[in-house]
């Protein structure tokens, strides 16, 4: 019988835009040889009666009857190379389709069903994908046509304004100390892993989106755009270089 990582601490499901819904949840794992303890976040597209999986957290039985109330799950989609853990969960458990960036495997041997790549086939209408080119990670942002514009990001983007319940005192103040805990903010671990360039940031400074749902942090809303590209330029403005 496949085993998967167990559920974690989350909160419940929020609509946070008609038919996108969102919800927290704990992470542990262990990175540079340091044991980690904060949140993450799923965002749950529904197009008529199905289900898009977005940065999936694997939810607890109560959480899993609210999440089939709402529809019936047929697509899981991972954004980001550094995310995955529950994906083989979902996809078990409902025979979803698996979308990878950059296509390929999981690292836990799921193979994905397609490849998430910019100008190809996505699992929700009315979206595009921006990829990012210069990267040494697989990285994407989904951009749904909806309320204005909404990015769905990954560890790219994200809006860290505080540690929350799901944090360990120990991952509390090291991510303070790298920081973290700043609002638009780029992934301080995903930006030294994957080393992006200052031209992927100024092609995504090309796209508009009111607001932004990210795998880690608050959603941001009404300014999300603006409040990137101000970050962009504090980050990259000395002639395009970090």
């Amino acid at each position: 019988m496949q085993t998967f990582p167990p559920v974690l601490a989350h909160g419940g499901l929020q609509e946070v835009f008609p038919g996108v819904f969102f919800v927290s949840g704990a992470m542990e794992t262990v990175l540079h040889g340091c044991d980690w303890c904060f949140s993450r976040n799923m965002t749950v597209v529904r197009e008529d009666d199905r289900l898009v999986l977005f940065n999936s957290v694997r939810l607890g039985e109560e959480g899993l009857a609210a999440l089939d109330r709402l529809g019936r799950v047929t697509d899981v989609v991972c954004l980001g190379a550094l995310h995955g853990r529950d994906d083989p969960f979902y996809v078990s458990r409902y025979g979803a389709r698996y979308w990878r960036v950059g296509g390929g495997a999981h690292e836990s041997g799921l193979e994905a069903h397609h490849r998430l790549e910019a100008g190809g086939p996505l699992p929700v209408s009315g979206a595009t994908l921006f990829e990012f080119s210069t990267t040494r990670l697989p990285e994407a942002i989904l951009l749904l046509e909806r309320e204005g514009g909404i990015a769905i990001a990954c560890d790219a983007l994200q809006n860290w304004l505080a540690p929350d319940e799901y944090f360990s005192d120990a991952s509390r103040q090291l991510m303070q100390d790298m920081g973290f805990f700043t609002p638009a903010n780029f992934g301080p671990v995903w930006m030294q892993a994957a080393v992006p360039q200052a031209a992927d940031f100024s092609r995504l400074a090309q796209h508009s989106f009111r607001h932004a749902l990210c795998g880690h942090g608050e959603p941001l809303r009404d300014s999300a755009d603006s409040d990137f590209r101000a970050r962009f330029e504090q980050v990259f403005g000395d002639g395009g270089r970090q």
